[in-house]
């Protein structure tokens, strides 16, 4: 990679980044190029040479989003033992949402607010990724390795029961009376989670030494 090449990917990282925390804490109509831009630390025109308005800015936050949470799945194959698989994929999402819950509330209010800004990304890149993903699940059962069961729906199950500690999170901790969520919660939660999911597939869950 060339100097310039780096420098360019430095600086669209820098704006993403920003971003991210400037959508997180006020919304999309609540942001501003220029406050992102000064969070990045760049001058406003870097922002609109990368990414012409805000509202583009936006979509590839929500579209980085997406994809990230997605790559847990991405290389799933129908040799693979569904067991280990689908507890990684819980465990690595749960830990997602531990750790960057603003990336998850972010997405979600999008989609609550009607997805104007992510229809298209939902319609043309993530529908076939999930009907990729059904296809792999699909197999899984026809050759007898999981018990028959609705791959939308587990794919939906796995998606809402660890994002909840993500845009829940104020919630949660009210309930149980902590400041925030520890690695204790994370193996204890992620523990459950899996149990419940891969027994309801006819799997065991594999022994897990909580490396993730």
């Amino acid at each position: 990679m060339s100097k310039r090449q780096a420098n360019r990917e430095e600086v669209f990282s820098r704006i993403l980044e920003a971003a991210e925390i400037e959508f997180g804490l006020k919304g999309f109509g609540g942001a501003s190029l220029q406050h992102i831009a000064e969070r990045a630390g760049l001058p406003k025109p870097n922002i609109v040479y990368y990414f012409h308005s805000k509202a583009n800015l936006y979509k590839q936050v929500l579209n980085n989003i997406a994809d990230g949470w997605n790559d847990l799945f991405d290389k799933a194959t129908a040799m693979d033992d569904p067991a280990i698989v689908l507890d990684r994929f819980i465990r690595i999402k749960l830990r997602q949402s531990f750790e960057n819950g603003r990336s998850s509330r972010i997405f979600a209010q999008e989609v609550i607010q009607g997805a104007h800004y992510i229809g298209d990304y939902l319609k043309e890149d993530l529908r076939p990724w999930l009907r990729s993903r059904v296809g792999v699940i699909e197999q899984w059962i026809e050759t007898g390795k999981m018990r028959k069961v609705d791959p939308v729906a587990l794919i939906f199950m796995i998606w809402s029961t660890t994002q909840h500690y993500a845009d829940f999170e104020a919630q949660i901790l009210a309930l149980t009376g902590k400041e925030q969520l520890d690695e204790a919660d994370l193996v204890r939660v992620g523990d459950t989670l899996s149990e419940i999911i891969l027994r309801g597939c006819g799997l065991t869950p594999p022994v897990s030494n909580h490396p993730l």
